[in-house]
């Protein structure tokens, strides 16, 4: 390994870090701090030389190369080989007249909501404004305005991408279309993305927030969202998130030391409409904070309002067949205010409308059938991790079983821990073609990826 080392110092601009380097930690930490990785050399690019640089070299070694791109980063410890790091792969522009947003690898998407947002647009975001842009797209992306716009990755343009050869491509739906089908969705295993081009939408302002409710209300405003949901047009968005918040100052007062629940709403359009529209949720219980209306489109990442400062986090990820009376009741009955549980969020989102359609020339997101998503987040204590977590976990899964989807989407299969979940993030015919797709570009497989790779 040190022979490579040297390579790579005397051939990369930017640095190359072995575990005794004192950076070596930093350079690979990312928002959950309960991953700690450790390869044999971390390489922070700088361009696409580098890139290329690090690919050829790893080629001629046979070493593995895996990427950490800026933002949430890994769900699993990466453990050998070379990283490559993509933070200083920064800055985004945008053409007005295109609506296309030119971003490169470093950046997340609060840098692309406020670049848009000067020219009257927006992206089609995830939740999060401190997710990477890249990693996020390649793998379908839902975020709060995904049934009015569809997955994140319908809007990807085009992509640069450091191949398994070390080659420089561009991937567009002209120019390498089937590695382009590949990207938007396909998530890993494909090169070192460098850039995207990325399809803006005309938006300044939604009408859109969140409402909370005491616990004793959960269950009647759960059973009024099942059903309003089902009748909902494809511009409003929602999702609910059951919170068991602990009393710590920086909560809210009258969230602090609650179970409650909120209700995310997310209206395209007249606020007036969108009003009408959230009434009977409103109407469903007793408030505790309602902070939903008309709001800057650049606002977006305040619906759902994720925590941005890295933290330990364990999670878990289904996709949902169908979102009804039965499954709220079994819903409650295993993960209700009643519960005992080591969860910290229980969130379900109401998917359908524009994420059932695929864009015309076809890209390899899998989960489209689904109604929703489920998303179980433990509490942040990482001796919890090993066993509590995932018992807790598997049992609120066994009694919600017969609404689980078999299809999957993958950003919601996070570490692949769950029996099946890397095949069933894509349909069969999906998941062979971008095997084929992985032989084609990256014949030597410099790139591992899948829940088989340690």
């Amino acid at each position: 390994m040190g022979g490579l080392i040297e390579r790579l110092r005397a051939e990369v601009a930017g640095p190359v870090l072995a575990p005794e380097d004192a950076e070596f930690a930093a350079e690979l930490a990312g928002f959950n701090t309960a991953v700690v990785h450790s390869p044999d050399v971390v390489v922070g690019i700088t361009s696409e030389a580098d890139a290329g640089a690090v690919v050829r070299a790893a080629a001629e070694t046979g070493t593995p190369v895996r990427v950490l791109a800026t933002g949430h980063g890994s769900a699993t410890a990466i453990t050998g080989g070379i990283v490559v790091t993509t933070s200083r792969l920064t800055g985004v522009s945008v053409d007005a007249d295109e609506q296309v947003a030119h971003i490169n690898a470093g950046a997340v998407w609060a840098e692309v909501v406020t670049a848009a947002a000067e020219h009257g647009l927006a992206p089609v975001t995830g939740a999060s404004d401190v997710v990477g842009c890249i990693g996020y797209t390649l793998g379908g992306g839902l975020g709060p305005l995904a049934r009015t716009y569809g997955f994140s990755s319908d809007w990807a343009r085009g992509f640069r991408v450091v191949t398994g050869s070390g080659e420089v491509v561009t991937a567009t739906a002209t120019e390498h279309p089937d590695l382009f089908w590949a990207l938007r969705g396909g998530k890993g295993g494909f090169g070192i993305v460098t850039s995207m081009d990325f399809a803006l939408v005309e938006l300044t302002t939604l009408y859109g927030g969140s409402v909370f409710f005491e616990a004793e209300h959960i269950a009647p405003v759960l059973t009024a969202w099942t059903d309003w949901t089902s009748k909902l047009p494809e511009t409003a968005n929602s999702s609910v998130v059951i919170l068991r918040l602990p009393p710590l100052e920086f909560i809210p007062e009258p969230l602090r030391g609650k179970t409650v629940l909120n209700v995310r709403f997310a209206y395209v359009g007249d606020a007036a409409e969108g009003k009408r529209l959230l009434q009977p949720i409103r109407d469903a219980g007793t408030t505790l904070i309602d902070a939903v209306g008309e709001m800057p489109a650049a606002d977006i990442a305040l619906i759902h309002n994720d925590p941005k400062d890295p933290t330990a986090v364990f999670d878990r990820g289904v996709m949902l067949a169908e979102l009804n009376a039965d499954f709220i009741a079994a819903f409650l009955e295993a993960a209700g205010p009643d519960q005992q549980l080591p969860l910290v969020a229980v969130e379900l989102r109401h998917l359908g409308g524009a994420t059932q359609r695929d864009v015309p020339e076809g890209s390899a997101v899998g989960g489209r059938g689904g109604a929703g998503t489920l998303v179980m987040i433990g509490v942040p204590d990482p001796s919890l991790f090993e066993q509590v977590l995932p018992a807790t976990i598997d049992g609120v899964l066994t009694r919600l079983a017969p609404w689980i989807s078999p299809e999957m989407t993958v950003n919601f299969a996070g570490a692949f821990t769950l029996p099946g979940s890397y095949q069933a993030s894509w349909p069969a015919d999906t998941f062979a073609r971008l095997a084929e797709v992985r032989a084609t570009y990256d014949p030597e497989k410099v790139f591992p990826y899948g829940p088989s790779v340690t």
